[in-house]
């Protein structure tokens, strides 16, 4: 996928929204203020950092060894919550996967009272 579609996608989630708190890279996809995905636009190393669970980024990481590593970024601690991807290499349909688990699991981070404001916020 392009950076537009990347774009196009994370924002078509609902209630989620494109930020740049750290400057111009990366750019930050968030819901209810939580960063669900960040991407570095850069041609020479294009990539994607996304929330995850332990059990699927570790998955992720066993199946895709050489295209997927924990979120390089994060401190130590955090690194197991987060892949980082190479984009140039990484099939799209899987993509989508993980950028659906990301989102759901910032999602599912909410309380249900949040979680339907956020909802009912979107729907305006």
């Amino acid at each position: 996928m392009n950076e537009e579609q990347i774009r196009k996608y994370c924002l078509s989630k609902p209630a989620a929204t494109e930020t740049y708190p750290f400057g111009p890279v990366p750019v930050c996809y968030k819901l209810g203020g939580k960063i669900f995905a960040q991407l570095y636009p850069y041609p020479e190393d294009y990539k994607i950092t996304l929330k995850c669970t332990r059990e699927v980024g570790q998955t992720y990481r066993l199946v895709y060894p050489d295209l997927l590593r924990r979120g390089y970024h994060c401190p130590q601690v955090q690194q197991p919550y987060w892949n980082t991807i190479d984009l140039n290499r990484f099939p799209d349909d899987e993509l989508v996967r993980l950028i659906d688990h990301a989102y759901d699991t910032v999602l599912h981070s909410f309380s249900k009272r949040v979680q339907l404001e956020l909802f009912a916020i979107s729907a305006e």
